[in-house]
């Protein structure tokens, strides 16, 4: 199934932290933190001004992205799990150097 997001709303798959830390402690489910970090999968035509202007969206598919713990709205669509939020509920994008 595929979804377009509407306006200047953005896709995100969370990107899953690693289960295990120094010394081999596995952490349960119900103690770890939230992600914050994901990729974009899909993005919006981007939002119309009160003027009518178009403003199109500076995140692109592919993205990797940093936001609130709490941000966005969780959904499920055939077993993966992705959270839906405005662009600018994203903090900044990740730059591999």
């Amino acid at each position: 199934m595929q979804f377009k997001p509407l306006a200047d709303r953005v896709v995100v798959r969370p990107l899953e932290d690693l289960e295990t830390k120094k010394g081999g402690i596995i952490i349960p489910d119900t103690a770890k933190e939230k992600p914050m970090q994901g990729e974009i999968v899909e993005v919006g035509p981007g939002r119309i001004t009160d003027e009518g202007k178009a403003v199109n969206m500076e995140l692109k598919k592919g993205d990797r992205v940093l936001y609130g713990k709490y941000s966005g709205t969780e959904v499920s669509v055939e077993g993966e799990d992705y959270l839906i939020m405005r662009e600018s509920d994203i903090f900044a994008t990740v730059v591999n150097s």
